[in-house]
């Protein structure tokens, strides 16, 4: 894939995010059935990990320990804590504030690019682009209801949960001039795995294999482990490669807008005008940023 046009690496970022916007359903039908995130996690990522393997296979280990260490932090970032940060987060806080305060993550991942790596400064117009579509983003979100309520806890592990992706992005592109995007996504899958573990000795796993045996809970499941997780961190590692992690982050002002419009056509949610505003401003804001590359 490295050698492909770079048209087919927005694409796989686009593809990426669309999918990551429908798993929202997913997990919400995964919780309704007894699944907890945590458990929703170990089953996907395991999954994943299981898939990928055989692709994978040749190289074992990267080719310094602090190569291996970053390839453990991104792990944590990008998979076990990223979770687990965003699940408790909706426990403590609106799901408005959630949604708002992840996705903020592509500015702040144009802030800390910008400050280590050159290539990846924004030019003027990007940075209109990207605040435009930002803007969207927050219409989208709040999708009418112009309430914030403040919630710390809540927010502050949203926050978190953001800051975490950044950290995730940086260590995929600072590991991607060197290192194949199968095995990178491979030891991301591994680490994730491996982090999430301790969880479950204060609350054990409990998934039965009643459970498994419902058609909703296994389709969700092979959803989310195969399409979601296995294909969609393959094709998002490979996109940072090639376009950069500012330029990939980007696509996640339409996580929210691939959300409204999969809920509405699966839990019967309602979007008003004012986020079919935001949608609009997205898509420009998106426009604008990529033309200016």
């Amino acid at each position: 894939m490295h050698n492909s046009p770079t048209y087919r690496y927005h694409i796989a970022a686009l593809f990426s995010v669309i999918v990551w916007g429908a798993t929202f359903v997913s997990t919400k039908v995964l919780i309704a059935h007894g699944l907890t995130p945590a458990e929703i996690f170990l089953i996907r990522f395991a999954m994943a990990y299981l898939c990928i393997l055989p692709l994978a296979r040749g190289r074992l280990w990267s080719d310094t320990l602090r190569d291996e260490a970053m390839l453990l932090a991104a792990g944590i970032c990008g998979g076990s804590f990223y979770f687990l940060t965003e699940n408790m987060a909706l426990e403590f806080a609106p799901a408005s504030n959630v949604s708002l305060i992840v996705c903020t993550a592509p500015l702040w991942t144009a802030l800390a690019m910008s400050l280590v790596d050159r290539r990846e400064r924004m030019s003027r117009r990007a940075a209109i682009g990207s605040l435009l579509a930002f803007a969207g983003m927050v219409l989208v979100v709040l999708n009418g209801r112009f309430v914030l309520r403040l919630s710390p806890r809540g927010d502050l592990l949203a926050f978190a949960a953001a800051w975490l992706w950044v950290f995730y992005s940086m260590a995929v592109k600072r590991l991607a001039g060197r290192y194949p995007a199968l095995f990178i996504t491979r030891k991301v899958f591994f680490y994730g795995l491996l982090t999430i573990l301790p969880v479950f000795a204060f609350r054990p796993f409990a998934v039965t294999t009643e459970m498994l045996a419902r058609p909703a809970v296994w389709g969700n499941l092979l959803f989310l482990g195969l399409v979601a997780s296995m294909l969609c961190y393959l094709l998002w590692n490979a996109a940072m490669r090639r376009l950069g992690a500012v330029r990939t982050t980007n696509y996640i002002y339409l996580n929210p807008l691939v959300t409204m419009l999969t809920a509405a056509l699966f839990i019967n949610e309602r979007i008003t005008p004012v986020a079919l505003l935001g949608a609009a401003l997205i898509l420009y804001g998106m426009w604008r940023a990529e033309r200016s590359q």
